[in-house]
């Protein structure tokens, strides 16, 4: 990919985080209990693309009970585990939520 176009990418994206526009994927697991966000990507079809990658690394380690959503928002924690106390208070308020 041009050179470029990359840094620019990367500044849209992170313009877009900045205003809770950026997609992210996230990741609910029942075993452990635990909410993962993957991202920020620029549409829902990046983050829908590289959904697959990260849900293998999460069977890999042996979670169970994996749902998955493409979201706009703004996760203020990339990891959200139970058996820590963390799910006390919402972490994200969603932008606008779409299924992939």
């Amino acid at each position: 990919m041009n050179p470029i176009w990359n840094h620019t990418k990367e500044n849209l994206i992170s313009f877009f985080h900045n205003f809770g526009w950026a997609w992210w994927v996230e990741i609910d697991t029942q075993n452990p209990r635990c909410t993962y966000y993957f991202g920020p990507f620029l549409s829902a079809k990046e983050a829908a693309a590289a959904q697959r990658g990260y849900i293998e690394d999460l069977e890999h380690e042996g979670a169970q009970g994996i749902a998955v959503e493409i979201k706009r928002c703004k996760p203020s924690r990339l990891t959200i585990a139970d058996d820590m106390g963390e799910r006390s208070e919402p972490q994200i308020k969603p932008i606008l939520s779409s299924q992939v």
